[in-house]
């Protein structure tokens, strides 16, 4: 299983002129954390089914052109949670975090009380282990999927309307050692759509609805992918920068930064700044350390040096300059990849 630091920024793209004088632009690809973090011994996972099939006269209705009610319509869930739970198992494998990732293709219940939730019995999370191999299990425990459509006009005899479909999920981890501390992993969201509603697919539109059905099962991978990251690392593009000075030491250190040198950069920038009364001239060096930190993986040092410079642009410039502000988002930023007080660990538990 391929292990890596949460922090790790691995891709450093290029570094590009920007229209402010005495900036420098360069984008990275971050290593965002898992939500839930399983324990390292967790080396295969299987995504179950374990919902019952949402009844086609539930969670449906629709508001006709010329009416002020809201009528109840029928939307069929079939395969709903099959799409979600197999889209799930893909992502997860794809991120190519867990050595393997399977998926149990049956659903799990046979009963029809659609509402009440059935978390797995210890029985059958070691039954599924034991059939499978999989260390760990993500249960798709529950699933409710809306959909409200309102009509506005006719045109050529079909309907312009909106449509609005909203799904509610809940996931659980089942590990042997967790009894009693499973967490549950709560999902809602929505996607509205606007345009012809086409049900007969014999004419065009640059807008078109799509079914009750296919908006279902958009949300339903949309979902997945989200939970994806609730499970597994993955990779974000993110924007950043670093000041330029007039003076050997700060163009000595940019010339470092682009080659990726970061504790010479480091050395050349904190020299510049030991050296330096004026705030603001230090607070940029400050930046520059912060970024360099940053991109060693060493976050509590880019925090340290972040806030420094934050502190000192807060001293120098008026409140609403252009160089606080951005410190403050950067600093914000380091603040909430350092922060793992919104993750949780699974080992811990």
């Amino acid at each position: 299983m391929k292990r890596i630091t949460p922090f790790l920024i691995v891709l450093l793209v290029g570094l590009l002129l920007s229209s402010c004088a005495g900036i420098k632009y360069l984008t990275v690809e971050t290593r965002e954390p898992a939500q839930v973090a399983l324990p390292s011994d967790v080396l295969s996972v299987i995504v179950v089914n374990n919902v019952v099939e949402q009844p086609d006269d539930i969670g449906h209705d629709s508001k006709l052109l010329g009416r002020s009610d809201v009528q109840k319509e029928k939307g069929s869930s079939d395969s709903i949670a099959v799409y979600y739970t197999e889209a799930l198992a893909q992502f997860l494998e794809e991120e190519d975090y867990f050595q393997r990732v399977l998926f149990l293709d049956e659903p799990l219940r046979d009963d029809k009380d659609f509402f009440r939730e059935q978390p797995l019995t210890p029985e059958m999370m070691n039954e599924i282990r034991s059939k499978t191999g999989a260390d760990a299990i993500i249960s798709l425990d529950k699933l409710i999927m809306e959909t409200r459509k309102q009509e506005f006009y006719r045109q050529q005899g079909y309907t312009y309307s909106a449509m609005t479909g909203k799904i509610h999920s809940i996931l659980r981890v089942y590990l042997p050692t967790m009894e009693g501390k499973i967490p549950a992993v709560h999902y809602i969201d929505s996607i509205r759509w606007e345009g012809f509603d086409i049900p007969d697919k014999l004419a065009y539109a640059d807008a078109m609805l799509p079914s009750r059905e296919e908006g279902m099962k958009l949300l339903a991978v949309e979902a997945a992918e989200k939970m994806t990251y609730v499970f597994a690392p993955h990779w974000e593009m993110q924007d950043r920068w670093y000041y330029t000075l007039p003076g050997s030491l700060m163009r000595e250190g940019e010339a470092f930064a682009k080659r990726a040198e970061w504790f010479s950069a480091i050395e050349k920038w904190e020299t510049f700044y030991n050296s330096r009364s004026n705030k603001t001239n230090k607070a940029k060096a400050a930046t520059n350390i912060a970024l360099a930190y940053e991109m060693l993986d060493d976050m509590d040092k880019a925090l340290e040096w972040a806030i420094i410079a934050n502190d000192l642009f807060v001293q120098s410039t008026t409140q609403n300059s252009l160089e606080r502000r951005r410190s403050l988002l950067y600093k914000n930023e380091i603040m909430r990849r350092n922060n793992t007080g919104n993750r949780l660990n699974m080992d811990d538990l």
